[in-house]
């Protein structure tokens, strides 16, 4: 097996192959010096989960890591409720659900599944305006496409690939300086 592919890195990967290039560079850097505003306050407001004190109630299993020996993912899940087997991924705002919020619940759920936890339900939480967004299990032509990704990260070759930038989504990326 390749090396691991964390599963945070998903979503930013489906934004722009390129944008995991330039995370890996600022990776050790203040995310004062790389972090948008929008990144800022999502980080601020997950520290709850990251540090097991959203819920006291046993019930929730919180920032847990989680792996998966067959896709070769490690990472972190959000929120499982034990009693009504439901995995939750927390975004700060969101706007639209994106194949990138969708695959790294996969893939959360995957780990989960091959640990042994049952998961009977997927939900994306927007902490901006407190709803939910009910997301189906992986299967049939959703699962080989979240496969697919994950092949396509696992061969990325950042000079060698072929791949065609989006002007309206360079526009909004934190790297756009030094990429574009």
């Amino acid at each position: 097996m390749d090396s691991l592919i964390p599963i945070s890195k998903i979503n930013d990967f489906l934004f722009c192959p390129y944008s995991l290039y330039y995370h890996g560079i600022y990776e050790g850097f203040s995310a004062k010096v790389c972090h948008s505003v929008a990144q800022t306050a999502g980080k601020i407001k997950h520290e709850t989960v990251d540090s097991g004190t959203y819920s006291t109630a046993k019930k929730y299993l919180q920032g847990v890591d989680v792996c998966s020996e067959k896709y070769g993912l490690v990472g972190r899940i959000d929120i499982y409720d034990q009693d009504s087997k439901v995995l939750i991924e927390r975004k700060n705002k969101i706007t639209r659900i994106y194949d990138g919020y969708k695959y790294q619940l996969y893939a959360q759920y995957l780990c989960l599944t091959e640990m042994g936890y049952e998961v009977l339900k997927l939900k994306i939480h927007s902490l901006s305006d407190n709803k939910n967004y009910a997301i189906t299990l992986p299967a049939g032509d959703e699962l080989a496409k979240f496969e697919q990704t994950i092949s396509d990260m696992r061969a990325f070759d950042v000079v060698d690939n072929g791949f065609k930038k989006n002007p309206a989504k360079c526009a909004q990326c934190i790297y756009r300086e030094l990429c574009c």
